[in-house]
């Protein structure tokens, strides 16, 4: 039960607005006297389940004295309906806002906190423990310039804690802090707590985490947490409010001036400007600009706001930019000054990526890639590794599942600007939204961007002349359905009859594919993703050669038959269903699958232990339980007709 994020890798909350009724509507916005200092530090508070991060900021809040008299009223009111005492009250209670949350003491969504001290301004996100909500601990840490993470001083760092160690070096935080809490219950144990602080320090040095403090706390009794822990004489160093006071605030940032699009401000005929937010270096009147990808070139004008015009804007400020002329810039296109080295324009590009669906990443498999304010189609080409975070080693993988954090290869659909994300955060990030459901699957960080030295060519000889010369339009049929269905038989028979009256035809079946192109696939789910998208690129390439492509390939999953459905244009892919029943199949058997599958001999069977999905909405279906052969062709026959064949 949580909110579906769309905020993730995205600006933070800035200061004086709280980011907490955007999030969650159980927020409080706390304000004490104005603090003495500007310097605004975003944190997040994250670890394992009920290792007392709730509890720990309820207990800054109120030591801080920073809640209101009646909102400490409810929650001593609350403490005492929940088995706690007025004078051992819950704290976690002014955090944990959901009604879920307060059955199950656990918190299942981000909670924003502002606050301040007389020496610095707070914003404080509350992130879920619980390995279900990585999603959610990814959106805070997107977030944030520095991470509080959380250690029961009795178990020790837990999977989830390196887990999200991991998740905070990847998405670049500056500073960490580990907070060893319930020393309380361990007796203030100095060894203990030197054993968890050596652990805490190995384990950020393995991930590339510079600067992290250890500081041992009781968030139930408050020591260490505002004020020094008497129980912990043995301990002189600072206290989380201390530590917190005394972090670097703001990520440094690796890259000259960007500013992409949000949208085009054209309110009336005599006025048209660029918005956005300036990202990186400062802009001012008069600078000259490139627009990417188009690569054109104009003067800036004026730099408007709500509040009026300006002669320089700094980074992060909100502006509308009014070029000298008018260039063709749509949403997602990126402004940069035509002094400064361009960014990569690139298709191809490297991630850290942590997945967050219960449907596993797999190379092939096609989904929207949001970066900045650019949605294009992509996929993973390859995986390089995922992460082991109980070891922090990496492996090679097939897929991430649910909560894996991995590398992979991302091949996008056109080119686009992009930084790596340990440039900048704002514009080095992406996610992966399911096409079907609008789902966010997964967040990437790049780590590796550069152009490709790859150019399309486009050539006086194109697919229309070739179609042109072959008296025919160029097609694909595609045959889908269970083995022994009689796909391949069909499929046979029917480029017998188009030979015959003169059409130009290449037949690839899925046995024989796999003597040559796909000969180093398997029958895993990846392997048959990505089996299906090299016959779906090279069925593209034999449309311009103004082919009729005949295809017979079982294609379990209908989001890759879709993949190549989209490759080609529209009116060019005929989706024939060879539909047959399971048991039909089975008797005619005619390679013996069935029977060794059965008998545990074939893992990952179509049929039998992997599912199939037969098409929704396929041009065509044929039952071969009850249709010959020659009726089937027949009825592919009179469908090229419908499309303009003459058959």
């Amino acid at each position: 039960m949580f909110y579906e994020s769309q905020e993730l890798l995205r600006t933070p909350p800035q200061s004086g607005e709280f980011a907490g009724e955007s999030v969650r509507r159980h927020s409080q916005h706390v304000q004490p006297e104005r603090a003495k200092s500007s310097q605004i530090l975003r944190f997040l508070t994250c670890g394992s389940v009920d290792d007392g991060k709730s509890t720990l900021i309820g207990r800054m809040l109120k030591d801080l004295d920073l809640v209101p008299q009646d909102t400490w009223e409810d929650v001593l009111a609350e403490s005492e309906r929940r088995s706690f005492t007025r004078d051992n009250p819950d704290y976690s209670l002014l955090l944990d806002g959901l009604l879920i949350e307060r059955e199950q003491g656990i918190t299942v969504d981000i909670t924003w906190r502002y606050f301040a001290t007389p020496k610095r301004k707070f914003i404080v996100a509350d992130c879920p423990g619980h390995e279900h909500y990585t999603r959610n601990m990814v959106t805070g840490a997107s977030h944030c310039d520095a991470a509080l993470v959380l250690v029961d001083a009795r178990k020790g760092l837990l999977p989830q804690t390196r887990r999200h160690l991991a998740v905070v070096a990847m998405m670049r935080v500056r500073s960490v802090l580990v907070v060893v809490n319930k020393m309380d219950l361990v007796n203030w144990d100095r060894a203990r707590f030197d054993g968890i602080r050596g652990d805490a320090i190995e384990c950020a040095s393995q991930l590339g985490l510079a600067e992290v403090i250890v500081v041992p706390v009781s968030a139930v009794d408050g020591g260490n947490v505002v004020h020094d822990a008497p129980d912990a004489p043995w301990y002189e160093g600072h206290t989380v409010l201390q530590a917190l006071e005394t972090l670097p605030a703001r990520r440094p940032q690796g890259v000259p001036f960007r500013l992409v699009a949000q949208w085009i401000n054209r309110p009336n005929q005599d006025f048209r400007g660029i918005a956005g937010e300036v990202v990186g270096a400062p802009l001012k009147v008069g600078d000259t600009i490139r627009v990417l990808p188009s690569n054109a070139h104009a003067q800036v004008q004026r730099i408007c706001t709500f509040d009026g015009d300006l002669r320089y804007a700094r980074p992060g400020q909100a502006v509308t930019v009014v070029l000298d002329r008018e260039l063709d810039v749509a949403r997602g296109d990126w402004l940069v000054k035509a002094a400064d080295h361009a960014p990569p324009v690139t298709n191809l590009l490297e991630a850290n990526v942590v997945w967050m669906s219960e449907t596993p990443l797999l190379p092939g498999r096609r989904y929207d890639l949001q970066i900045g304010c650019t949605t294009v189609p992509g996929s993973v080409r390859r995986l390089i590794h995922r992460l082991d975070v109980s070891s922090l080693k990496t492996h090679e993988a097939t897929q991430l599942d649910c909560n894996d954090v991995g590398r992979c290869e991302i091949v996008l659909e056109r080119p686009i600007p992009m930084d790596s994300y340990a440039d900048s955060i704002e514009t080095g990030g992406l996610i992966f939204v399911d096409r079907s459901t609008f789902r966010t699957e997964g967040a990437g960080m790049a780590t590796a961007v550069a152009g490709r030295d790859v150019v399309w060519h486009d050539f006086a000889v194109d697919r229309k002349i070739r179609a042109a010369i072959k008296g025919h339009p160029p097609q694909v049929i595609w045959l889908t359905g269970l083995s022994g269905a009689g796909k391949s038989t069909i499929a046979n028979a029917l480029e017998i009859r188009l030979n015959a009256v003169g059409v130009h035809t290449m037949l690839l079946d899925g046995d024989n594919v796999r003597h040559g192109l796909n000969r180093d696939l398997g029958f895993s789910e990846g392997d048959r993703v990505e089996n299906i998208r090299r016959i779906g690129e090279t069925a593209k390439l034999m449309l311009d050669a103004g082919l009729v492509v005949l295809t017979a390939f079982i294609s379990p999953f209908r989001a890759d038959r879709q993949l190549v459905r989209r490759l080609v244009r529209e009116g060019e892919f005929l989706e024939v269903f060879v539909d047959a029943p399971l048991a039909e199949c089975e008797a005619r058997d005619p390679k013996g699958l069935y029977k060794r599958a059965r008998a545990g001999q074939i893992p990952n069977f179509t049929g039998i232990s992997q599912p199939y999905e037969p098409p929704l909405e396929s041009e065509l279906r044929v039952d071969t339980s009850v249709t010959s052969v020659a009726d089937s062709v027949q009825a592919i026959l009179a469908a090229l007709k419908a499309k303009g064949f003459h058959v």
